[in-house]
Parts: C-alpha cells; sequence; structure tokens
C-alpha cells in the first residue's frame, strides 16, 4: 500500500473510498474522499483495502532534503523540473495535532495532483523542506544551484513549488541570479489541500503549463480570481501578495499580469509587449552570489532614528518612504551619516503604485544631497533583494538600483485601472 493507491476503508462500521495521501505521521493514514475533504484514520483501528495500485508510482530517488527521483518518460512530451521547498501547495495535515506543515516532496505532490499525469516528464528535487517564513538567501543560492542543475541537464521549463508568503522575494531572487533560457514558473496554494477550496491542483496544473511556454521569464503562477477559471502569470520582480488568504492573493502591481493560463483549455496566452525574454533567446548562466548585509526599513511618523543608525553597520539600506520617497527631516543627517560611512541607501515608496521623485520637494532634495539612491517604482521587497544581489555582483550597485536588470524597473508609471 503506497501513496497514490486507490483504497478502501473500513472502521467504526463506515467505509470510506479515496486515494491515499502521503502522512506526515506512521501512526495515521490520510485518504483524499471524492468529496475533495481528506480524512485522518488511526492505522490500528482502520482495515484498508487496496483497490487500485497507484498508476503514477515514482521511480528512483531517496527520500531527503536534496533528493533526485524520476518518474517513466516519454519522448513525445516536455520534461519539467518540480523543484520543492515546501510551503502549503506541499503539506499535510498532521492529524496528531491538527495542524499543516510542510512535509511533500515534489513526487507526493505529483501522486497527489493526479492531474498533473500526461502533461509532460517530471523530475522531482526537493531543495529545502520548510515553510516559507523561514527562508533565507543561503537557501536562495541552493535553489538557483538546483535550477541552473535541472535545466542543464535538459529540462525544459522548472516549476518551483513554495509557500506563499515569501514567494515574491525568492521569484525576485532567481529573476538576478539566472539567466534562465527556458520558463521558471513559482507556484504554491494559500488553501491546504485537505480543504475542498485548496488551490493547489489548478495552480500545480497551470504552472506546469507556463513552464511548457515560449517564455522564458521568471514567473509566479497563481489564481487569478477567486474562481477556478485561469490562473494569472506574474513577473517575478513586479509580483505582491496583497491578502492573507484569498486565493486570488498575488497581484502584479503597477500594471497587468504577463499572461494568463486558462484551466479548462489548458491555454497560456502572453501579453502583447516586446519586453518579454523568449526561449532560448539567453544561453544559460548563474549569478547567485548575494550579500546578505541589507536592510529594509520602513519610515513612519515619530520613528526613532535609532533605527537608522543601527544601519550604520549595513552595506546596504532599503527605505520605505512616504509618498514620492519621503522621511522627517530630522533623519536626513542620519542618512548621509550612512552614506559618508559607506552604506548603500536606496529610497523606495511604501505606496502600492507610482514611482519615488525626491526633485519634487526640499526633503527629497535633501535626500538625494545626502547620497541616497531612487529606485523608481521597485517594489520594496525586490529592492532589498535586487540590491543584495548588486552589491555580490556588480561594480556600481548605486547604478544598477537606478536600471532595469529584469523588468522591475518600468520607464514610467502610469495609472492602469
Amino acid at each position: 500500500m503506497n501513496p497514490g493507491d486507490r483504497v478502501r476503508v473500513e472502521r467504526s462500521g463506515r467505509t470510506n473510498e479515496g486515494v491515499l495521501l502521503p502522512s506526515s505521521t506512521s501512526d495515521h493514514l490520510v485518504v483524499k474522499l471524492d468529496s475533495g475533504y481528506n480524512l485522518g484514520v488511526d492505522r490500528e483501528e482502520a482495515s484498508v483495502d487496496v483497490l487500485e495500485s497507484d498508476v503514477y508510482a515514482i521511480e528512483g530517488g531517496e527520500e531527503g532534503e536534496g533528493a533526485d527521483s524520476a518518474v517513466e518518460f516519454d519522448d513525445d512530451l516536455p520534461t519539467i523540473a518540480l523543484v520543492s521547498t515546501g510551503g502549503t501547495i506541499a503539506s499535510t495535515v498532521d492529524y496528531r495535532t491538527g495542524a499543516v506543515t510542510a512535509q511533500f516532496d515534489a513526487e507526493d505532490v505529483l501522486r497527489a495532483v493526479p492531474d498533473l499525469a500526461g502533461r509532460a516528464n517530471y523530475r522531482g528535487r526537493v531543495v529545502a523542506n520548510i515553510l516559507s517564513e523561514n527562508m533565507d538567501p543561503s537557501i536562495w543560492q541552493e535553489l538557483a544551484n538546483a535550477v541552473e542543475e535541472e535545466i542543464a541537464a535538459g529540462a525544459d521549463g522548472v516549476v518551483v513549488m513554495h509557500g506563499t508568503d515569501t514567494m515574491q522575494y525568492s521569484a525576485s531572487a532567481l529573476s538576478y541570479m539566472l539567466d534562465t533560457p527556458v520558463p521558471i514558473v513559482f507556484t504554491g496554494s494559500q488553501r491546504s489541500a485537505d480543504r475542498p477550496s485548496s488551490d493547489n491542483v489548478m495552480n500545480a496544473v497551470c504552472a506546469v503549463e507556463a513552464a511548457k511556454s515560449d517564455v522564458a521569464e521568471v514567473m509566479v503562477c497563481m489564481h487569478a480570481s477567486e474562481s477556478d477559471t485561469r490562473c494569472a502569470l506574474h513577473r517575478g520582480t513586479r509580483v505582491r501578495k496583497n491578502h492573507t488568504s484569498r486565493r486570488d492573493a498575488f497581484q502584479t502591481i503597477g500594471g497587468e499580469p504577463i499572461g494568463h493560463v486558462d484551466y479548462d483549455t489548458e491555454s497560456v496566452t502572453f501579453a502583447d509587449r516586446d519586453d518579454l525574454a523568449e526561449r532560448d533567446g539567453v544561453d544559460l548562466d548563474s549569478h547567485a552570489a548575494m550579500n546578505e548585509d541589507v536592510e529594509l526599513v520602513k519610515f513612519t511618523p515619530g520613528m526613532d532614528p535609532a533605527f537608522f543608525e543601527h544601519c550604520a553597520d549595513a552595506d546596504g539600506l532599503i527605505i520605505e518612504g512616504t509618498g514620492l520617497g519621503h522621511v522627517h527631516t530630522d533623519l536626513v543627517s542620519v542618512v548621509d551619516d550612512l552614506v559618508d560611512g559607506g552604506t548603500t541607501v536606496v529610497m523606495t515608496s511604501q505606496c502600492l503604485e507610482g514611482r519615488v521623485c525626491d526633485r519634487v520637494y526640499d526633503t527629497g532634495r535633501d535626500l538625494l544631497d545626502a547620497g541616497v539612491v531612487e529606485a523608481g517604482d521597485t517594489l520594496p521587497g525586490t529592492a532589498k533583494v535586487k540590491l543584495m544581489w548588486a552589491l555580490a555582483n556588480t561594480e556600481s550597485p548605486e547604478t544598477a538600483m537606478q536600471r532595469s536588470l529584469a523588468g522591475e524597473l518600468t520607464e514610467r508609471s502610469t495609472p492602469w485601472r
């Protein structure tokens, strides 16, 4: 009896049928019922019969972080690498505590989402098995190296399964770290697989379809609306999670998604724009070095100057300023001291849309005189990742922060709604 098998479970005079899922404990069975709900059963209290063996069984590989495995290949299908870092899309319920934990690896997702079968050949790889709040730059580097190896080994596209809370940061990181000739698609789920409203199946299917496309961007693929109709494809450096639990939580800031995937027809369409990277348009290359000594500070009225002074030893500082990029006038001298001390200070705006422009008001002009670098309409989180990368990979981080390197900085900001 293995995950993926269709089973009949009898206990306490009740009979249920469903698909056996991987379990986070050895004491319980987890069965996906036809209703969409998961059933947790104590192994000692149940009688289980296998009705149909798992036709999508994974061959090769060993369990554990960093493991590789593969399914049987069909020469007529493209090869998609499924790279797992954990998160809700790769999670299961611990029926001892009732908590959702990151336990599934890429192969378990294939078993849990049989709709993926027949769409591609798959290689599964586990880089990490964590909740995304535990993501850090060292894992970004491991992830970039793993994705690079999968592409070098012949993958036609890569799907990264990732927790949604920090997905935008990881997508930004790979946007700078890798020159990719194939699509790299991040996806996750807002709701765990034990819930009928889970978005894991649709997001995973649409991500695979996007990974087969001819647009070689680093993208985030998530629900475009609350309904199960299509997923939006967001550029990795322009996306933000805007809701804690809605299935359409992710939005492209300052514009529209670069594409969509229709769930029913499996069609992938991209916006008519000339800045999309094409498949095989560049040679695979990696620039994965990161300078982690970068801070992100959000200015608020009444803020203690010590928040900025504590950054005196940092190599870089991103400020989320108000409006066009401002802080209290009393902080200008603190910023001046930071720049004189060798810290690269970059200004972004805490507004969701629009760009910084420190030439309009006196405070902004004083900040420019102090040496602050304007980041245009780069999102604050993206700006932090970019500066970490620029400090480690460019001769002039200040110049890099004012140029668009991965679609993070638009030439001008215009209202679009």
